[in-house]
């Protein structure tokens, strides 16, 4: 490298290298010792393929005003520039890249690679929020042979097929080689010996159960003897981003590994595919048929107690809350539904979470990716017309370990909850399927749970695809299938006061006020009955006194 500053020229050179100092011996006429350094690699510049493989970073340094980052990638190899700017990932620190780079690099001519995460912007020029550089030299070079990491097992199928340039048996050669080690000498397929050691498969596979994604024997153990040796392993790196902007200073870390393979060797085997995992679509049937014991919240002008009952339900992070129709005049704590809610959610089978994107704000550009856990929240309400309607009681399942329910609503309490009894038997609905039963609704507003009511019903997880072969409706909506839901049969109490007035009158007032309705007739008849006496009794008499005379 040369630098140029008036008329003095500065040469930088980049050496690396090993030293060894021989103890020679006192006779010169006796044989030199031998040589430490040999089988030393060529000299010439190598042409090798370079793949970078970014899985995910974490703990960015925001660069927006609403403190977090829309971060991408860029990776810079000598004249090489790869970016991911059109993937970029809105609105989070710990960004899931999922990103494989292949790139083919001079070494030792061009052996800086720069990994670069830089932060999105529509208007201004990116932010660069941190960068890392790796020497591919030093890791072509090491006797370590950091090129491409060691695997524990050997398999020419599935997923982690083996990849690099050479074979275990080649890689344990050359090792030999180096290290002026006797060549190995294998006896049979699962035997081999090297020196005076001698090494069998089954020592190493004893207790492990034979796998159909495996290869050779031959390659199995000598891929088990090279990971006795310091080779460096295969291993997922964590490395420090930092800014020239802010020197010394973490702006986050990114995991990552870089495989290394010189042509000369040979082509490489297939890459890993690290693509993010993609969630699945699910759809969760929620059919809310009763609810038994509900308190009674209300006090009618006749002083009866009720409830006006209905139920609403969402999922976590989601804002689409749904809610059955009112179940009016409640006097026992029932309400009858048979009122269906429909979820669709995404759901990441790894991670056990539900993944959930929307916007922050009304002026925010792109939606912000949150993962819930799959959890269920039901409430009971007490409708008011001209009043908020008051809350009775809450039920919160999480769909990957929820109490089962029970088949009698007089077996249903709070020890069925696990935040109450102890010992709660949990299962996951995405290995049910369906559940049917009872569970308990409490509220917490006192600082102690009290069981609110009883929920009756019926909960089915499917997935999106086969949810759109048979679709169900809200509520009872068409397509009312799986399961066919009829109106309810609600009792004749059941009814809104001022849009029915007849009912009010027959049930509220006649049915409450009927002896004290009666004798005020009977009372009232029997005064107009006096009235008429006494209004008619002196006419009438003097008619009959005057007939008499």
């Amino acid at each position: 490298m040369f630098s140029r500053h008036s008329n003095l020229i500065m040469i930088f050179v980049n050496l690396q290298s090993s030293f060894c100092k021989y103890p020679l011996p006192a006779d010169p006429d006796l044989p030199l010792p031998p040589r430490i350094f040999q089988n030393l690699p060529k000299g010439d510049p190598e042409e090798c393929i370079v793949r970078v493989y970014v899985i995910r970073a974490y703990d960015l340094q925001p660069c927006d005003p609403n403190g977090l980052a829309d971060p991408y990638l860029e990776i810079e190899l000598g004249k090489q520039l790869l970016s991911t700017k059109d993937d970029y990932i809105p609105n989070t620190l710990h960004p899931t890249f999922g990103s494989l780079f292949e790139l083919k690099a001079l070494l030792p001519i061009y052996k800086d690679l720069i990994i670069r995460v830089k932060d999105y912007d529509l208007l201004t020029l990116d932010d660069t929020v941190g960068e890392t550089t790796i020497d591919l030299e030093n890791r072509y070079l090491t006797r370590f042979r950091a090129t491409c990491g060691l695997p524990k097992t050997y398999c020419v199928s599935g997923v982690n097929t083996w990849r690099d340039s050479q074979k275990p048996t080649d890689i344990l050669i050359e090792y030999c080689k180096t290290n002026r080690h006797q060549p190995p000498v294998f006896v049979s397929k699962t035997e081999v010996t090297i020196g005076n050691k001698y090494y069998k498969l089954s020592d190493f596979e004893s207790n492990v159960p034979e796998s159909k994604l495996w290869g050779q024997e031959n390659e199995r153990l000598a891929l088990h003897i090279l990971n006795l040796t310091p080779f460096v392993k295969e291993h997922v790196e964590s490395r420090a981003l930092f800014n020239a902007l802010q020197p010394g200073l973490e702006q986050g870390r990114v995991q990552m590994w870089v495989d290394i393979f010189p042509k000369s060797l040979g082509p490489p085997g297939p890459p890993f595919d690290i693509t993010a995992r993609e969630p699945v679509k699910f759809v969760l049937s929620c059919v809310i048929w009763n609810t038994y014991d509900v308190i009674l919240d209300d006090v009618s002008f006749t002083g009866q107690k009720m409830s006006d009952i209905y139920v609403q339900g969402w999922m976590e992070g989601i804002d689409d809350k749904l809610k059955t129709d009112v179940h009016y005049r409640s006097l026992n704590g029932e309400g009858n539904f048979n009122w269906r809610f429909v979820y669709p959610f995404d759901y990441l089978m790894a991670e056990q979470k539900m993944v959930v994107k929307k916007k922050e704000h009304l002026w925010s550009l792109d939606k912000t990716e949150f993962k819930k856990p799959p959890k269920l929240i039901l409430q009971i309400w007490d409708n008011d017309k001209f009043f908020s309607d008051d809350f009775l009681g809450q039920l919160e399942l999480d769909l990957n370990s929820m109490p089962l329910p029970v088949k009698r609503s007089r077996s249903c309490n709070l020890n069925m909850l696990p935040e109450v009894g102890h010992h709660v038997k949990l299962s996951s609905l995405f290995e049910m399927k369906h559940a049917k039963g009872f569970w308990p609704c409490h509220n917490d507003s006192s600082g102690v749970p009290k069981l609110t009511g009883k929920l009756e019903m019926e909960l089915q997880l499917m997935p999106a695809v086969d949810f759109d072969k048979r679709p169900s409706g809200v509520g009872r909506d068409e397509p009312n299938v799986a399961p066919k839901l009829d109106a309810p049969k609600r009792p004749d109490t059941s009814f809104l006061w001022f849009m029915s007035p007849w009912k009010s009158l027959k049930f509220v007032i006649w049915l409450n006020y009927k002896a004290v309705i009666i004798r005020g007739l009977f009372f009232i008849l029997l005064v107009l009955l006096i009235l008429i006496f006494v209004y008619s009794f002196p006419g009438n008499f003097s008619f009959w006194l005057m007939n008499r005379l």
